[in-house]
């Protein structure tokens, strides 16, 4: 699967605004960090574009999330690498590989640099920096859900928290028009 063919199936089955662009969030990170610790960066990207691929189709049954997007794209081929880690950022198999623990910590850090972005004065990710991102990420009750130990896991790819969020919100700053940030 091709990222045009995965960028149809995601617009196919993702209606809601936010959450189409949290998936190219991912995917852009995903595709950053694969950069940095010399991964196959295609794939890391369509990991993150495809992980949400039944998330409104599943939001009654979240046991079923991730479980959805296996069927959806067994017609295309796409690696059971894939689909394992994509079933992994919902608990629903061991993390296991480099790909697994990579997007398992992107999922929730792409959230709480949106909403650092939108409550900085600017509302804008090219206002945001690492440190303001830190600061936030400190205050309890501040993007609740942005899962703090899965962002930490971030460590067992061997990078450090601030490491990690640079790399992230360079990410997210390098689409900031189609995040509409």
């Amino acid at each position: 699967m091709d990222r045009d063919q995965a960028l149809a199936l995601a617009k196919s089955k993702i209606g809601n605004k936010n959450l189409f662009k949290h998936v190219l969030a991912v995917e852009v990170v995903m595709r950053f960090l694969a950069r940095h610790l010399k991964e196959n960066e295609e794939e890391w990207a369509l990991t993150g574009l495809l992980h949400d691929l039944d998330y409104e189709e599943t939001m009654q049954t979240p046991a079923q999330h991730t479980l959805v997007t296996e069927k959806l794209l067994q017609p295309y081929g796409v690696r059971a690498e894939v689909i394992h880690a994509i079933k992994c950022h919902n608990h629903l198999a061991p993390r296991q590989s480099r790909l697994d623990q990579a997007l398992y910590a992107v999922d929730p850090v792409t959230g709480l640099i949106v909403a650092a972005a939108l409550m900085h004065p600017g509302k804008k990710l090219a206002a945001v920096d690492v440190e303001f991102v830190l600061r936030r990420y400190k205050v309890k009750g501040f993007a609740r859900g942005a899962n703090r130990e899965q962002i930490e896991s971030c460590s067992e790819l061997g990078l450090e928290l601030p490491d990690f969020i640079s790399i992230a919100l360079r990410a997210m700053q390098s689409i900031h028009q189609e995040l509409g940030l």
